[in-house]
């Protein structure tokens, strides 16, 4: 989840949260149908990590991410997160208030906006939510 904004004329900010199930994941009958199945940390691992050794682990991480964007821009963030990301090529829905697109997912755009190839051509969406 990215929202961005501005405080009182100082600069901009962007908030990133995250949702990670470190003890159990939901009940895949509160799934909408075709989800991906939720997993957690201890049942992947068999093994529970309390949230703040996640946390502390993930904000290390983070910043070693961050130093890397701020001194060579979003390209290289792109390029690695491309190659990791799930349902690449396949055909996705984005939801943003709304309105509903469905196509292939083909690209994150150099400004960061999902490409979907459709029956309505190439749509560029800035933000929504994406569902598999």
């Amino acid at each position: 989840l990215l929202e961005s904004g501005d405080r009182d004329g100082s600069g901009q900010l962007l908030s990133i949260g995250v949702g990670i199930n470190l003890a159990e994941a939901p009940s895949p009958e509160l799934l909408e149908p075709e989800a991906v199945l939720p997993v957690s940390v201890a049942g992947e691992l068999g093994t529970v990590v309390p949230a703040e050794r996640f946390l502390a682990l993930l904000a290390s991480r983070y910043a070693a991410l961050e130093a890397h964007f701020i001194a060579y821009g979003f390209g290289p963030v792109r390029t690695g997160w491309l190659a990791h990301a799930a349902r690449l090529g396949e055909v996705i829905t984005a939801r943003s208030g709304e309105k509903s697109y469905k196509g292939v997912f083909d690209d994150v755009d150099d400004a960061g906006q999902l490409v979907l190839r459709g029956p309505h051509g190439v749509r560029k969406i800035a933000a929504a939510e994406v569902y598999f």
